[in-house]
């Protein structure tokens, strides 16, 4: 059992890094990897992107928590937009970046740790967005219990997530499929 649970393993194995080395061998990638201006700009879109996305959950959260009472909780609603927008682009730029070393983060456990990360806390935002967000009764007064346990929550997912972007770039096992035949 054990001995064809290994076979089954390197084989599930060498098709992942065949299937890493055709898509790094793609003229997109390779353009991607080698193009100093699309690699570069898709880097910055992705950061100040994430920079919007992250901004607009820490301050909503902090106001749930009780930072700035005097802000009311469904204006906090209008600053949505711009995350939303945000999140395209941080998605987009990302898998942009994805194609150009798709080995360095198919392969690295961080990668996925950033995105369920990354998952969770939008999830919390959905619930927040359904809640307290939407309900003018917490203008002015505390959010619910269960709310600020979800925004404290989200806080930390997000500091998770930017500080698992940050080690992708340390952390991978390799940077190049066909580097490892």
């Amino acid at each position: 059992m054990f001995r064809w649970y290994c076979v089954a393993t390197l084989g599930a194995l060498a098709m992942l890094l065949d299937y890493l080395v055709w898509l790094e061998e793609t003229p997109f990638s390779t353009w991607m990897r080698e193009s100093g201006p699309a690699f570069f700009s898709s880097l910055v879109f992705h950061s100040v992107a994430m920079g919007f996305v992250v901004g607009v959950h820490v301050a909503t959260n902090l106001r749930i928590l009780g930072v700035a009472p005097r802000v009311p909780l469904t204006l906090m609603r209008r600053f949505f937009s711009v995350l939303w927008v945000s999140l395209v682009v941080v998605s987009v730029s990302g898998v942009l970046l994805l194609a150009a070393y798709p080995a360095k983060g198919l392969t690295n456990p961080v990668f996925y740790f950033k995105l369920v990360a990354v998952l969770a806390a939008l999830g919390i935002t959905r619930a927040l967005l359904r809640g307290c967000l939407r309900d003018p009764r917490y203008d002015d007064a505390p959010a619910p219990k269960k709310a600020r346990w979800l925004a404290a929550a989200s806080l930390l997912l997000w500091a998770a997530a930017v500080t698992a972007g940050r080690f992708l770039a340390y952390t991978h096992n390799m940077m190049m499929a066909s580097h490892q035949y």
